[in-house]
């Protein structure tokens, strides 16, 4: 067989293996978005408002720490907190970590909430950067700002949990927004599983587009432009059934950063946060999965669909492909850091299944799209394949991309029905067909250039622009 022969075989092989590859990729997605879906309906039916009603009563609903984060959060800090301080929770406290913001994000709390300084006794159960000064308000007891030398993300966390005084913490982002029941919510599972539970995610959607009173989402709206438009469906497939689905399976890696809730007595156990790395949600639960699987503990990690954080998303691509470019880092560090518990069964489903997931169609997955490309191009270039079967196989798997965008927006709306009307689902529909051709092959690249910086050390957390949540 000549040499010519043996690099069409090769090639034809490698574009039907990157076929099977990119359908197994979407057939998992969709997979998990119908056991995310069957999940949630089942959760909706179980959380009903008279049950809220009696937790709001009852003294046994634990109380929880609210840890915001904030770096250079003055367009929206004020507005964040002003909705926190509103929340449904009989007993909870707010403690919002400056982490040496340069901006006016401490002179806007101290102005907004009439701060004064005082002297506040903790126990550093965790490392973090020095605390410089504490503060509580008057008109708000339940508010307490810490002021500290910046250090990362996991560094103030880790301050938050230190001052913090409550058995359950919950970490949020200074540009978030909580809907009024979402910590009640989010803490039910607590209350219902004191003993097994150590940590439950909930929902994050995009606010952009939506309108805020006074800390509240007054009105829920698509975004203006494209951009967020395509997040819209990338976080309803990402946290509402993809992390249904896993959290159905027993598998759920991520819980995050943006609206989350731990036991603290576990994550005090585990070491807090890593302050080495930008994936700092993945790399704790990652680790506390690790302690209480080697210590043969029985323990449960949860996803509740109805609790709802509304968030800034990035409206400039180079933002948004820092932050994509971030996210792939820390992915990569996480997985490095655990690479142990790939594949083996003392890690259960966590070893067996979600980690080789996210290693093969996550870490690895825009490597071999981008490959993939390549030799379609390059075969149909060589004449191996016929530019008519070309095209329609690139359309048939990019389709198959859409369907399963399209799938997730339909099912959350027959879960949830927060956009208003079909004009609104007709747009996200519209969004996921631009996504399939062109910002999916976008993503890949700013995913392909985070595996680069990561291998070649780089560790930076990029820049976020924000608008402000009152005018998001």
């Amino acid at each position: 067989m000549s040499g010519r022969q043996l690099l069409i075989q090769a090639l034809l092989a490698a574009d039907h293996l990157f076929l099977v590859y990119f359908l197994a990729l979407n057939a998992s997605y969709l997979v998990l978005v119908v056991i995310g879906y069957r999940a949630t309906r089942r959760s909706s039916r179980e959380t009903l408002a008279s049950d809220l009603r009696d937790m709001m009563r009852s003294s046994l609903v634990p109380p929880v720490s609210v840890i915001v984060t904030a770096y250079n959060e003055e367009a929206g800090i004020v507005e964040s907190v002003v909705s926190l301080l509103r929340l449904h929770q009989p007993h909870y406290e707010v403690v919002v970590v400056n982490d040496g913001s340069t901006d006016g994000t401490l002179p806007r709390l101290i102005g907004r909430f009439g701060l004064r300084p005082v002297t506040r006794s903790f126990d550093p159960s965790v490392p973090c950067r020095r605390i410089r000064a504490t503060y509580e308000s008057a008109r708000f007891p339940n508010l307490v700002v810490v002021d500290k030398e910046n250090g990362g993300k996991g560094d103030a966390l880790n301050a938050g949990i230190n001052v913090s005084r409550y058995p359950l913490f919950c970490a949020i982002d200074g540009d978030s927004v909580l809907e009024e029941d979402a910590l009640l919510r989010v803490v039910r599972p607590f209350y219902e599983h004191p003993d097994s539970l150590v940590a439950v995610g909930g929902t994050v959607r995009i606010l952009n587009g939506c309108a805020v009173r006074a800390g509240r989402i007054v009105d829920v709206h698509l975004p203006h432009g494209l951009l967020p438009r395509l997040q819209v469906l990338e976080y309803l497939r990402a946290f509402l059934f993809g992390r249904m689905g896993w959290s159905a399976m027993n598998g759920l890696l991520l819980i995050s950063g943006a609206f989350g809730v731990f036991r603290k007595q576990v994550v005090v156990e585990a070491g807090g946060y890593a302050t080495d790395c930008v994936g700092e949600d993945l790399e704790l639960l990652l680790r506390v999965h690790r302690m209480l699987r080697d210590r043969r503990r029985p323990y449960r990690v949860s996803f509740a669909p109805e609790p709802v954080c509304w968030t800034e998303a990035p409206e400039e691509l180079g933002i948004l492909g820092s932050q994509r470019n971030r996210w792939q880092r820390g992915l990569a560090d996480s997985l490095r850091r655990h690479r142990r518990m790939i594949g083996r069964p003392r890690y259960g489903v966590v070893g067996l299944v979600a980690l080789p997931f996210y290693l093969l169609f996550e870490l690895l997955g825009p490597v071999v799209e981008a490959l993939g490309y390549l030799l379609l191009l390059l075969s149909g270039w060589l004449g191996l394949l016929e530019v008519d079967f070309l095209l329609a196989l690139l359309a048939a798997a990019l389709l198959y991309t859409a369907v399963v965008s399209i799938a997730a927006l339909l099912l959350d709306d027959l879960a949830f029905r927060r956009h208003a009307g079909t004009r609104e689902l007709s747009m996200l529909a519209s969004a996921a067909l631009v996504e399939a051709l062109g910002y999916r092959q976008l993503t890949v690249w700013w995913r392909l250039r985070g595996l680069w910086g990561y291998c070649q050390g780089d560790r930076s957390w990029g820049q976020m622009v924000r608008r402000g949540i009152s005018s998001a």
